[in-house]
């Protein structure tokens, strides 16, 4: 696995939990604003990687679609426990993702939110009613490695994008940079 595959991937596990994905907003202030309560974030933001929505339009042969965004962010009144009806949806720049295939995944996403559709939540969240939402925002996130045409194209469309830098990263025991370090020298 490629280190920008790697890091990715760390960002992707960050981003799953509540409480990083917080994190995340912040740095885009309109979307940070539309968390509900900064005192419940738990009970304030579900995040869901790979989201999947069941999709009840009758024209379509395929019921369950998972979208191509990497996360969706969906506001939850913490008191009432139910959705508020923002839904953000986060696309991460891939390793050697293109700039038309990044906003690709995001026109699927607007073409199939534009049907009737109910959220698979995972199952801490099964009791929240998971109809719909009223308002969809992108959000898209580069990293050190995404050329600079991907921040260019996004702020040329007005797209809401956030530069994140390069993530801790944890390497695994048997990748080459490790390897090297482990191998003996027959002088010694």
């Amino acid at each position: 696995m490629s280190t920008h595959q790697i890091q990715y991937d760390t960002l992707l596990s960050h981003y799953s939990n509540p409480l990083e994905s917080i994190t995340l907003l912040r740095q885009y202030r309109p979307y940070f604003e539309l968390i509900p309560s900064l005192r419940r974030p738990i009970d304030s933001l579900i995040s869901i990687p790979f989201p999947v929505v069941q999709i009840t339009s009758p024209n379509l042969t395929q019921n369950h679609v998972r979208l191509e965004c990497d996360l969706a962010l969906i506001m939850c009144d913490p008191d009432w426990k139910v959705k508020t009806g923002q839904e953000i949806f986060v696309f991460i720049h891939r390793p050697n993702e293109d700039y038309s295939s990044l906003l690709k995944r995001w026109r699927q996403v607007e073409v199939m939110l534009g049907e009737e559709y109910y959220w698979l939540l995972p199952w801490k969240h099964r009791s929240i009613i998971s109809d719909r939402g009223e308002s969809h925002y992108p959000l898209f996130v580069t990293l050190d490695y995404s050329p600079s045409r991907i921040s260019k194209g996004l702020e040329g469309a007005s797209l809401p994008h956030v530069k994140v830098s390069t993530p801790v990263i944890e390497l695994p025991p048997d990748t080459e940079e490790n390897q090297e370090d482990h191998i003996c020298d027959p002088t010694e």
